[in-house]
């Protein structure tokens, strides 16, 4: 039995699309939405059995991978965030690098040696690693319009990805990995499947708006902290949020805040793009924070613990 373990944005479903356009093969789908990284607690993998993780962060998922492998399973993990101490163990292979230039589906593309390295690009736009995407398009030889293309469809599956519930995304991860299945090319999927491609830059400009409309609840010259309203809306772009943000203020760290339904905040932090490192240690001093060195977050930050954060945040990057 074949498991595929990715993460619900776009470069984990970008990096397992590469994997099987190069490898068919049936498989088990497990996913969800962005914040659901502790994944491979849902498998139960034995002896002759498979599984490949994309994007979750092996410390995050370190007590699952120890049992999957006690069980005999094989594991292919592929990551870009926080690892912690990598086992050592026969049945497991690693490719994994914490470089604050490149993510999963870049590393998945060098591992398949270019093959499928127009679905790379999208997911390398996807996670705002915009000089990265541009370097790697180059042999593919694209005019500036089918860059932006890719810059915009890569933008549109993250943006898919955020959510407290699959009920707050437009698609379930696994659903929109099935529908660009087929296509080697992410032109031919976004000719082909329009209407998709359509509903989502629609729901992305649409909440895009309704963002950029909030106003900073602390800001200054280094930092700016956002509180998003407790809608849908808002718990969707809030990833996106982050990266517009630190696109338009590079010398400025982001946090982007919205309301938990279970109470509480999550949290999405972006480093500097001129410091582009520090949020994966800044957000793992909070019980469940965690990611990679440019982007980073906290799934649960109790509200009376909202000061500290405000206060941690600006230290760090002062």
């Amino acid at each position: 039995m074949q498991y595929d373990v990715f993460n619900g944005d776009a470069d984990g479903l970008c990096a397992l699309l590469q994997l099987r356009l190069a490898q068919p093969t049936d498989s088990i789908l497990v996913t969800g939405v962005k914040r659901d990284i502790e994944l491979l607690a849902q498998v139960n993998a034995q002896a002759g059995d498979l599984v490949t993780v994309l994007d979750i962060s092996l410390a995050k998922n370190r007590s699952a991978l120890d049992r999957l492998l006690l069980q005999g399973a094989s594991v292919f993990y592929v990551d870009h965030h926080q690892a912690g101490n990598i086992p050592q163990h026969p049945k497991l292979t690693t490719l994994i690098n914490t470089d604050s230039n490149t993510c999963t589906s870049l590393l998945v593309d060098d591992y398949l040696n270019g093959q499928y390295r127009a679905w790379a690009v999208v997911a390398a736009f996807g996670d705002n690693l915009i000089h990265s995407a541009t370097q790697a398009a180059r042999p593919l030889s694209l005019s500036t319009n089918q860059l932006q293309t890719l810059q915009n469809l890569g933008v549109c599956i993250n943006y898919n990805g955020y959510g407290s519930s699959i009920a707050d995304l437009h698609f379930a991860p696994d659903a929109l990995y099935r529908e660009c299945l087929p296509y080697a090319s992410p032109f031919d999927f976004m000719s082909e499947q329009h209407l998709i491609y359509e509903q989502l830059m629609t729901g992305y400009a649409e909440d895009m708006a309704l963002a950029l409309a909030v106003t900073a609840e602390y800001q200054s010259e280094r930092v700016a902290v956002y509180i998003l309203p407790d809608m849908a809306w808002a718990r969707r772009v809030s990833g996106v949020l982050s990266n517009e943000l630190a696109n338009q203020y590079p010398d400025r760290a982001h946090a982007v805040l919205n309301h938990r339904p279970q109470g509480g905040l999550q949290v999405s932090v972006r480093a500097p793009l001129t410091n582009n490192t520090g949020a994966d240690e800044l957000c793992s001093t909070f019980a469940t924070g965690g990611g990679r060195k440019s982007a980073a977050g906290i799934n649960e930050l109790p509200l009376d613990q909202l000061p500290h954060f405000i206060n941690a945040f600006t230290q760090h990057y002062s």
